[in-house]
């Protein structure tokens, strides 16, 4: 599935049609900023919670990092473990407080 950029999320959370979004930072870097509505599971614990995130398997997840690079290895991840509509959010955080 193609990633989305941080415009058209806004603009999918303003419509109030976000998908689920999955912020992979540290914990600490969640505690600093976080995007309304995410749910933090930093990248290293997520093989641990695959089984918490079943129910998404079919459903549209945006995956997001500060700035995109674990975020890319995170819906690379989940994809192999049978996620069928995983985006990662272009540029992450960074891009997403400018936006």
């Amino acid at each position: 599935m193609n990633d989305i950029t941080a415009a058209k999320l806004k603009e999918r959370q303003a419509a109030g049609t976000a998908p689920v979004i999955i912020d992979v930072r540290e914990t600490w870097e969640n505690a600093e900023s976080r995007i309304d509505g995410s749910q933090n599971i930093p990248l290293n614990e997520l093989p641990g919670k695959l089984d918490e995130l079943e129910d998404l398997k079919n459903q549209e997840v945006v995956v997001h990092c500060k700035g995109g690079g674990r975020s890319a290895s995170a819906k690379a991840y989940l994809s192999q473990q049978g996620f069928q509509h995983v985006r990662n959010l272009l540029g992450g955080m960074q891009a997403y407080q400018q936006a």
